[in-house]
């Protein structure tokens, strides 16, 4: 939830939610006449994915009725919202959609047991007030586990506690009421104590901890799709983009790196061994790999990027894409070097590049409309280190048309809090924040669009409706500022469907059900006003 796990790791599913202006993962969101369902409603597909822990031997008929006992759960949760299914007590599960993962369950006193982890969707038909005919997502919760033997603990943290819902009994989902404030700090501590006790695993894509195996509540998202009725197709305001907003003639992309792993007791752990740095290599791969004329332009603090003095060796005349070669590929080598030389060297790149600003520039000429063409500067402004100090953050988002982050959530109480910032960090013009990161969608989305004067008009972002992967998201990135400044301006769509293709150098293809908000209110049609994006 609040943090990405090391590369090659991917961490068990856990969701929280939001409310959002508006997200959409298809062309077809748009909403038309012939979506309604009552003078006063709306219909919707509703769907949302949750897990249970059961018996290795467990049969489908008591997986089934774990997994019906956590969709009942939702009842509550819905019916508070003003929204409803049409399947009694939510029981619309497909059971040959069932995904098994076997796991081992690690006991606080070393002790190991085996579990199965059954990951399951939930979809149906579902009616919402016509005031949030443009909401495409809820805040809910599930109950998980044995909610008979935690009854008095439910009550307490998330329902208003009435005697009227303490006589519901076993029944306590019908009065489940995960959005209270108090329930939210509950799912909030409990997330803490299993984020805490899942760092301690020695192969955590393998096994799992009895507080997340015991947990009580799993909060999710749930998304509301209009049905596919429509054929209209939403993009990103690219005129605005390369007409420039931050600064005229250029279109700036900030890109903000995380580190993801953390160091083991006792051990030593050097920037080149973490994840994120080969994410943010990853990134700046493909990126340059698509753009051979980008030029390393500028550092900030400045710094040379072209010469180093390995023990007493000089290596001289190299680039970022002998950064890259030599940290993920082994290969390009200056000849001379040991093994040793070798990774003192890429412990020197790694510092050099660590908590600094990395300016990369590509000239393009742009025609929009019928008007001339005009000469635009394309910046990418790449940091890798970010961590808890809000300033790279800051700066990004001030000085940036585009910005992508990767990194750790913080549980939502990170740097990217948008209680940390106000409007003077936004700028008027129209931006896309892409916060590759787990439930941004919860943490870090709707609230930023109080911050522009004209909030979801000048303003998209892209956030993650579940727990993400570190594996890959560098690459899935850059992949997405690829297609970004392609010239072909692809929708929206076909941005997230590029930054989802599994590939074989980088399994980016984990899609934590990311979702675009604020793309409603965009008016950029490209029949109607081609662009044409030339490069020498």
């Amino acid at each position: 939830m609040s943090l990405l796990r090391a590369r090659d790791v991917a961490l068990a599913a856990c969701l929280l939610a939001c409310v959002a202006p508006g997200c959409a993962e298809d062309d077809e969101v748009a909403e038309t006449s012939d979506d309604l369902t009552s003078l006063t409603a709306r219909e919707r597909v509703l769907t949302f994915e949750g897990y249970v822990y059961v018996h290795p031997d467990a049969s489908e008929g008591e997986i089934m009725d774990a997994v019906l006992a956590q969709t009942r759960s939702a009842f509550g949760a819905l019916q508070l919202q003003s929204v409803m299914v049409t399947t009694r007590e939510l029981a619309n599960v497909d059971p040959k959609k069932l995904v098994r993962e076997p796991l081992t369950l690690v006991e606080a006193d070393g002790s190991e047991w085996q579990t199965l982890r059954v990951r399951y969707l939930y979809e149906d038909q579902a009616v919402v007030p016509k005031t949030m005919s443009h909401r495409t997502a809820l805040s809910m919760g599930l109950l998980h586990g044995d909610q008979a033997a935690q009854l008095e603990r439910i009550y307490k943290e998330c329902t208003k506690n009435t005697a009227e819902e303490r006589e519901m009994g076993a029944d306590v989902w019908y009065v489940f009421e995960p959005t209270l404030e108090k329930c939210q700090a509950a799912m909030t501590r409990e997330q803490e104590a299993i984020d805490e006790a899942r760092g301690k695993l020695s192969s955590p894509e393998s096994q799992v901890v009895s507080e997340e195996v015991e947990r009580l509540y799993i909060p999710i998202t749930a998304r509301l799709a209009p049905k596919p009725q429509a054929a209209a197709r939403l993009y990103p305001e690219y005129d605005r983009l390369w007409a420039g907003g931050i600064e005229p003639g250029k279109l700036h992309i900030g890109l903000v790196n995380g580190m993801i792993d953390h160091a083991e007791p006792g051990k030593p752990h050097h920037i080149v061994d973490d994840s994120g740095y080969w994410e943010m290599l990853g990134e700046m791969e493909v990126i340059l790999n698509e753009h051979p004329n980008m030029k390393l332009a500028a550092t900030d603090p400045p710094t040379d990027l072209t010469s180093f003095t390995v023990n007493g060796k000089p290596v001289t005349g190299v680039g970022f894409s002998q950064f890259i070669d030599w940290e993920l590929y082994d290969t390009s080598w200056p000849s001379g070097l040991s093994a040793a030389d070798k990774l003192a060297l890429r412990k020197l790149v790694a510092e050099r590049l660590n908590r600094r600003w990395i300016t990369f520039t590509e000239d393009v000429s742009v025609r929009i409309g019928s008007g001339a063409a005009k000469d635009v500067q394309i910046v990418i402004n790449q940091y890798f280190g970010a961590e808890e100090d809000i300033e790279p953050y800051r700066r990004a988002i001030q000085s940036s048309d585009v910005f992508l982050y990767n990194g750790h959530s913080y549980i939502g109480a990170g740097p990217l809090d948008p209680a940390n910032f106000d409007a003077s960090d936004f700028p008027e013009s129209y931006q896309i924040l892409f916060i590759d990161s787990c439930v941004s969608f919860n943490y870090y989305n709707k609230d930023y669009f109080s911050y522009k004067e004209r909030g979801s008009r000048d303003l998209d972002t892209i956030t993650n409706a579940l727990e993400s992967f570190s594996d890959g998201a560098g690459a899935a990135q850059g992949h997405f500022v690829n297609a970004l400044i392609s010239g072909e301006q692809p929708s929206y769509k076909k941005l997230l469907s590029v930054a989802s293709t599994t590939g074989t150098d980088y399994a980016w293809g984990k899609d934590a059900l990311r979702v675009v908000d604020g793309e409603i209110d965009n008016r950029y049609d490209p029949e109607a006003k081609r662009i044409k994006v030339s490069r020498p």
